[in-house]
This record gives C-alpha cells, sequence and structure tokens, in this order.
C-alpha cells in the first residue's frame, strides 16, 4: 500500500514520503507535516503524491506511529495535521486548550471498516461481535479453533494478533468488540503497524487480526461479521460501510490546532473534495458522502 514522515518520537513501523516540487526548494514553497494513525498512513501518502502533482509549489511530509503519536505531536507544535483513527481524548483536548488558547478541530475525512483477518486456508468463514470478544476479551472463554464455527478445525491454539495501545485501531476494536469497561486478555502478539497484523497472520494458519480493510492480501481472509445472533454475516466493503451494515466501522479523523489556515487549509479542502476522496475509495476505504464540516473535537468521549 503506502507510507508517512514526521519528527516526533513514534513507534517501530514507519514510512517516509517527501515530496518536493518541481525546480527545487523556492521561497514560496509551502511544507506540510503530517503525523499519526498508521491505520491511514496509506491512504495520507497516496493523498500527498496525488496532491504534489497539481500543487507542486507544496511539500507534503507524512510519517506513522499510531494516533496517540500524532495526536501528541501536534500538541507540541511537530506537525501541522495529525491523522486519527480514534476521537481526541478528553485530556488531549484540554492539553491543546491550554497551550494554544483554542480548541483542535476535526475533519472525517473518510470511513475504515475494521476487517477480522484469518490465514487464507482457514475454513472458518464468519465469526459473531461475542465470539470475538470471548478471543481477545479478559476471561474470555474461546482459545482453540475447535470452538467456532462447525467445531472440525484442528488448526489448534488461537493464535491473536493485536496492536499496541497506543494504537488507534486497539482502543477503536475495544470499544466496538469488547466494550469501554472490559480490558483486552494477556497473551497476544502486539504489531506496531497495521500492514505488520496483516503480514503476521499470513504466515501463521493459526492466527487471527484485526486492521483495515484497505491492508487485504491474497494471503489472508476477511471474515464476515455477526452482530447479533440472529443477524447475517456482513463482509468488509464500501458497500457495507456506507450503509452501515457492517458492524466494525469508524470515522477517519485529521485534527488541527484550531481553525486552520493558509496551505493547510487549502490541502484539508482538497482531500474532502472529489479529488481526495477518489483516492480514499482507490485505497479500498471508504469516502465522505458529503464534504465534512471542521467542528471542535470534543465530544464528551475520552477513549480511554
Amino acid at each position: 500500500m503506502i507510507a508517512k514522515l514526521g519528527v516526533c518520537t513514534f513507534s517501530m513501523t514507519m514510512a517516509v514520503v517527501m515530496l518536493s516540487g518541481c525546480g527545487g526548494s523556492s521561497s514560496d514553497t509551502s511544507t506540510l507535516r503530517v503525523d499519526g494513525s498508521d491505520t491511514m498512513v496509506n491512504l495520507a501518502q497516496a493523498w500527498a503524491e496525488d496532491y504534489s502533482t497539481t500543487n507542486p509549489k507544496t511539500k507534503v511530509q507524512v510519517l506513522g506511529g499510531g494516533s496517540g503519536v500524532g495526536i501528541a505531536s501536534l500538541i507540541n507544535g511537530t506537525c501541522d495535521m495529525a491523522n486519527a483513527s480514534r476521537k481526541m481524548k478528553d485530556k488531549e483536548i484540554e492539553r491543546v486548550k491550554a497551550k494554544y488558547e483554542v480548541e483542535p478541530k476535526v475533519f472525517i475525512v473518510g470511513f475504515d471498516a475494521l476487517a477480522v483477518y484469518v490465514h487464507k486456508d482457514n475454513p472458518l468463514d464468519e465469526i459473531t461481535l461475542e465470539e470475538l470478544a470471548e478471543i481477545y476479551g479478559d476471561g474470555g472463554s474461546i482459545e482453540d479453533w475447535s470452538k467456532l464455527g462447525d467445531g472440525s478445525s484442528d488448526l489448534g491454539e488461537i493464535i491473536r494478533v493485536s496492536r499496541q495501545n497506543n494504537s488507534g485501531t486497539y482502543a477503536y476494536f475495544q470499544e466496538a468488540v469488547l466494550g469501554k469497561e472490559r480490558p483486552y486478555k494477556d497473551g497476544s502478539l502486539d504489531q506496531s503497524g497495521s500492514k505488520d497484523v496483516v503480514a503476521l497472520v499470513a504466515r501463521t494458519k493459526g492466527a487471527i487480526g484485526y486492521s483495515g480493510m484497505g491492508y487485504a492480501t491474497d494471503e489472508v481472509k476477511m471474515l464476515k461479521v455477526i452482530k447479533t445472533k440472529d443477524a447475517e454475516a456482513v463482509a468488509p466493503s464500501v458497500e457495507n460501510a456506507q450503509s452501515g451494515a457492517y458492524p466494525i466501522t469508524r470515522p477517519l479523523h485529521i485534527y488541527t490546532v484550531g481553525e486552520p489556515a493558509g496551505a493547510v487549509k487549502t490541502y484539508i479542502d482538497w482531500i474532502l473534495g472529489p479529488n481526495g476522496q477518489a483516492v480514499v475509495e482507490k485505497i479500498g476505504y471508504v469516502p465522505v458522502a458529503v464534504e465534512a464540516e471542521a467542528g471542535p473535537a470534543a465530544d464528551g468521549e475520552s477513549d480511554e
């Protein structure tokens, strides 16, 4: 898929793209730094590459590392925009307000169906949210593949692949699947990047993992998910995410300190316009139905 860049403390996996304007540097060249969500790193690089073709005097630097990393970088003033696959925590919002005397602004720039991945040779095709909670949640009762599907699987112990706890994907999966009050079960293989989760599942027959649907490869299978006992199994797809049928769908955010201006505003406007949203769909995520409006980040939720 794709990648990002910035200057701040970050976790293991990072990809850097530096897009400089044609004809080298000049006094009127703008440089934008975008840090944050590893889930959004491929999308952010694709935006940067497309944008540079029509705006050669704007240089976009993109770095992954996790939503928490991006938000910390924004608070510290080392990036212009923070990509996040989760909402800002209350304490993060307060830090922005205390330092800059303005509220952070949030833009919803697309949606992601969080897929549940297994090895391509795994016979399982669907799973319920309740079963996922029993696999990943503290005190969960499902430890072996024989407890899923028709019970005939001989894959043995379920190897749980998860994300590190600074990841927006980690926080969202906990909220959507386990519930805010239920912690994760110990003993998972925690990966620093979305691509890493899928890669580990691809080479581990007994593994299960969760990651953005845009990271699918031929070596893994995305399971259909059943929301409640009598509901139909729904596959992660653009159509099912847009309609709300797929039960593990989340918004993708860009945060700025206060109202964006200048090159930052121009870039966000482009992202929310037809060209930027075409990139969202091309990368495998879900475009916003209409142009998103900025709003205060605070909404009473903390994502702790």
